[in-house]
């Protein structure tokens, strides 16, 4: 029987959750998708269900799933795409039609090519075959980190002298954050640059706790990086991103940034903080995760083709 495709809709993000966790399961050993996030994906301002997203069903059971968006408004376009090992076919033809929506989309843009990027585990349900013979290749590989914590261990760290962190609880430091995080990121792989409206979608704002968001200052530079850490995920305490600027790097404020979001987590019971780095981060945060107790859960690749 062929499979039946249809645009995702509003009521979808329960069942696309359910996928996504029965593909942890397989590639990780537990779920560690949640239901927020996927509804957060799903009612992205800068995506046209219609058009951008694809279900792929075998009977009643939803077997594929994929999304295209695009943060660049150039040729670059970013891709999401999952299906179950029995169900490779579905998955091409996923994969057919998100190759084709980006390269209209970037051609809007006014590119001539679309350079898809989507991320896959490293030991995917994805026939890597199928996908290797459609042109795409691996760019770039990301560790997911996680750490346990211990609520007698993980205590809140003493700032040096000059130095201070504080929780980021007003809008004028919300806005310090947003401009830290883009020119710290800059020269991070795959960056795109933000608007402050845009980033406050990307960290899904509207159910962000903000008291586990830090600035730390220097005496001699003021305001010189950021943490960004959220407690909704069930699998574990998740920091989503963490930036200190050039000319401050190197004082160890970022892993006192780190043991601040540890012993918040530890206070409020979780027993374990994760989050994703680059593997071939020019900054040297792959070695202060290292440092500061953080291993591998598992691996993540980028995956680009061109399409033009």
């Amino acid at each position: 029987m062929p499979y039946l495709l249809r645009a995702a809709a509003p009521t979808d993000p329960p069942a696309v959750a359910d996928l996504l966790n029965e593909i942890d399961r397989i590639e990780i050993g537990r779920p560690e998708t949640d239901l927020p996030t996927v509804e957060a994906d799903l009612k992205n301002p800068e995506i046209d269900l219609d058009r951008d997203s694809w279900l792929a069903f075998d009977g009643s059971r939803l077997v594929a799933y994929a999304l295209v968006w695009d943060d660049s408004k150039g040729e670059r376009i970013d891709a999401d795409h999952y299906v179950l090992p029995d169900h490779q076919r579905a998955g091409e033809l996923l994969l057919e039609a998100l190759e084709a929506r980006a390269l209209e989309k970037a051609r809007t843009n006014g590119a001539s090519r679309a350079v898809v990027h989507l991320h896959l585990n490293s030991a995917p349900t994805t026939d890597l075959a199928l996908i290797r013979d459609r042109g795409w290749r691996v760019v770039r590989r990301y560790h997911v980190l996680e750490r346990a914590l211990r609520a007698d261990a993980d205590l809140p760290p003493e700032p040096p002298a000059g130095v201070r962190l504080r929780p980021c609880t007003e809008e004028r430091d919300r806005r310090q954050v947003h401009a830290l995080h883009q020119t710290s990121f800059t020269e991070h792989f795959d960056f795109q640059p933000r608007s402050y409206e845009q980033w406050l979608h990307d960290i899904h704002a509207d159910r962000l706790d903000w008291s586990l968001v830090w600035l730390v200052s220097a005496a001699d530079l003021g305001d010189a990086g950021f943490l960004i850490a959220r407690d909704d995920r069930e699998a574990m305490g998740w920091i989503r991103s963490l930036g200190v600027a050039r000319e401050a790097r190197g004082r160890g404020l970022g892993g006192l940034l780190l043991r601040q979001a540890f012993a918040a987590f530890a206070a409020r019971g979780r027993d374990t903080v994760g989050l994703g780095v680059d593997t071939e981060n020019a900054t040297g945060a792959p070695e202060l995760y290292a440092r500061n107790g953080m291993s591998v859960h598992y691996a993540v690749d980028t995956w680009e083709t061109v399409v033009s």
